[in-house]
């Protein structure tokens, strides 16, 4: 495909038959941002039941790393198919889950010893990264962030601060969790200027946190995302983890990364923590790692994950499936999709940027790799968040066969397969302009 197809009105008949039934039958707390009902996807070209076909720009939630149904990844599904579904890697020993311990233990940064649990998605990871830094420090207070979003787990849940709907009526939550504002320097909170503000973001966990109101030495783990997600693809300035990270070893705080969405090749390096330069404790893996199988993985050094038989485990972690579709994503991955993550990402964002000259809408052009969002504001000068104009643009590019998704309170993200070509991207890109110019025309 060279360009999206709509051969109905959307929803299509079929479409709309479907959507009727799913409003009978499934729980109302999805979130169905336009009535797109997939049938199949190939690449970054998704057909729905009515044969609309779709150039899709969010991966599945940046989860088809290596495109929807790559054929390298569906043979490793099917030849172990064929041999073993489960057996459940709780209480049993194979292969497949393994060779996947070994070959993430190996990627993770730093030369030390680690070693890897298993679960079903990127909330579990969390959840047992919060688990672990417990059970290894013996503390029980936790440093999270406004902005974060961890998952939807209560623990998971406990670490975000993404927005109030994911929250109402569900407290109380675990105690012990303060969140601090992330280094968001569109939006600083302190009301200051990169890098003229000597990152007091940082500076203010220990020269008024810790001497105020929250004793360090209780404190089990800093939990942070390299790149918040959700939050709205906000990068941090190269210095923030390097000097949050000072602050934890400093105190004996674990550091733990979140790298659900950001990890796995999507900002041109096999983990988003790498472009700072530090050694993260433990890191939470899922999403992109297995191209769209679930599977979750905490990858923490050998003398943190230190837990007794019986203290955490997953009937369906490590599913060998889930493994083999990993361990044939993380080839793919190291063959090529990584450096064209970083090749393609660079050249999307320039060219977000030249449209930014044309758009007084698009406040603010960010990303690294193919992590990439822009902000819609109603003002580039007082920066008024625009969300009105952010659901108008997603919902116009879809009825034009564009896929995109919104993150924060009014950016747009761009988080293509890793596969992606530069023309396939000037598609999307053509389409997007096209529908800022007839909202704001």
């Amino acid at each position: 495909m060279k360009s999206p197809l709509i051969k109905t009105t959307l929803p299509g008949p079929k479409a709309k038959k479907l959507i009727k039934l799913d409003k009978t039958y499934v729980s109302p707390s999805y979130t169905r941002i336009y009535p797109l009902v997939v049938k199949k996807a190939k690449g970054l070209w998704v057909h729905d039941v009515d044969d609309n076909v779709f150039l899709d720009f969010t991966a599945g939630i940046a989860v088809c790393a290596t495109g929807h149904c790559h054929p390298k990844v569906v043979e490793a599904i099917k030849k172990q198919a064929g041999l073993l579904l489960h057996m459940s890697g709780t209480d049993f020993y194979y292969t497949a889950q393994i060779a996947l311990a070994e070959k993430l233990a190996s990627l993770a940064p730093g030369k030390g010893e680690n070693k890897v649990y298993f679960g079903n998605s990127g909330a579990e990871a969390v959840e047992a990264a919060f688990k672990l830094a417990r059970w290894n420090t013996q503390r029980e207070l936790n440093l999270a962030f406004y902005g974060a979003f961890h998952g939807r787990t209560m623990g998971a849940l406990s670490l975000t601060a993404s927005k109030t709907i994911q929250k109402k009526h569900y407290n109380p939550f675990v105690p012990g969790i303060t969140h601090i504002p992330y280094a968001y320097c569109y939006r600083c909170p302190y009301n200051l200027f990169y890098p003229k503000c000597g990152l007091q973001c940082v500076h203010w966990v220990e020269d008024t946190l810790f001497r105020t109101t929250l004793p360090p030495e209780e404190v089990a783990a800093i939990i942070v995302e390299p790149i918040q997600g959700e939050g709205g693809y906000i990068v941090p300035p190269p210095e923030f983890h390097r000097e949050l990270y000072k602050i934890a070893k400093k105190y004996g705080i674990l550091y733990v990364v979140d790298e659900v969405q950001s990890g796995m090749g999507r900002t041109g390096k096999m983990f988003a923590i790498e472009h700072f330069g530090i050694v993260p404790d433990i890191m939470a893996l899922a999403k992109g790692i297995a191209s769209g199988m679930p599977l979750g993985a905490l990858v923490a050094r050998a003398d943190i994950m230190n837990w007794e038989a019986g203290s955490h485990a997953s009937t369906f972690g490590g599913n060998p499936l889930s493994c083999q579709a990993a361990m044939a994503t993380i080839e793919l991955l190291e063959e090529k999709l990584m450096a064209n993550a970083s090749a393609q990402g660079d050249y999307l964002m320039t060219e977000l940027r030249k449209l930014q000259k044309s758009y007084e809408c698009l406040g603010d052009v960010r990303g690294k790799g193919l992590m990439v969002a822009v902000e819609l504001v109603k003002d580039r000068e007082t920066k008024q968040p625009d969300t009105k104009l952010r659901s108008e643009i997603i919902k116009k590019v879809f009825h034009k066969g564009l896929l995109l998704l919104g993150c924060g309170e009014n950016s747009i993200r761009f988080c293509p397969a890793l596969t992606v070509t530069s023309e396939e991207i000037n598609e999307c890109l053509s389409i997007f302009d096209e529908a800022l110019r007839e909202i704001s025309g």
